[in-house]
């Protein structure tokens, strides 16, 4: 009996030490591999962000459809635009005062040099990139964004807003459950605020992601 009770309070200890070493080092590992994966994720929120951008500085509007975005991207150029200032007599205004060139009228010249095609700006050339942009490839994950466009009215404006964003859940699956709850509650400025990772607004005038400057180092690139 007094060999089970020492192999019996072994067990405990060793399980509690193992409880004891998970507890601290558990999360540590857990960040580790949300930092890896949100990375990724982030950089193909940035291309997402960036199509999106051109399609709305030619178009005038953004779209909810990759399928569009990409066609975008594999047709669309960038106008290469030269600003020139410029006055003339202002005809009208001189023959009312009786003057041959009294006033003048400041005016700004657009001269078109050139074309650029989008996908050279902005991914230059790299067709595998921007076509697959809207997959999530990580750690035997697999998913899509989601894409979403429209119309805001805000102060009495209309403006153009979209919204590319993954759930948590999917990117962090297979790591610690309670661990990802906390992550999907956090609000700081230091971290991945909300359930979502996700750049631009349906709700906000807003193009920007929801993540942290720690992701825009050169190293997370």
């Amino acid at each position: 009996m007094k060999l089970v009770l020492q192999l019996f309070l072994w067990l405990v200890i060793i399980f509690l030490g193992w409880k004891l070493y998970n507890s601290v080092n558990g999360p540590v590992e857990f960040n580790k591999a949300k930092e890896v994966r949100y990375a990724k994720v982030i950089k193909k929120l940035k291309d997402i962000k960036a199509a999106e951008m051109a399609y709305n500085e030619i178009t005038g509007k953004f779209t909810g459809s990759f399928d569009s975005l990409v066609q975008f991207i594999d047709t669309a150029q960038f106008a290469n635009v030269e600003r020139r200032d410029t006055s003339y007599a202002d005809v009208a205004r001189n023959r009312a005062f009786g003057i041959k060139e009294g006033y003048f009228v400041e005016d700004i010249v657009l001269d078109t040099l050139g074309f650029t095609p989008v996908k050279e700006a902005i991914f230059e050339d790299n067709v595998e990139r921007y076509q697959t942009m809207m997959n999530i490839t990580i750690d035997g994950i697999e998913s899509t964004f989601e894409l979403q466009a429209g119309k805001l009215e805000k102060n009495g404006a209309t403006y153009s807003v979209f919204e590319a964003k993954v759930s948590k859940d999917i990117i962090l699956k297979g790591l610690d459950l309670d661990l990802i709850v906390q992550e999907k509650q956090v609000v700081s400025v230091e971290g991945v605020n909300g359930p979502t990772i996700k750049v631009g607004s349906m709700t906000e005038v807003n193009t920007s992601g929801n993540w942290p400057k720690l992701y825009d180092t050169a190293k997370k690139q």
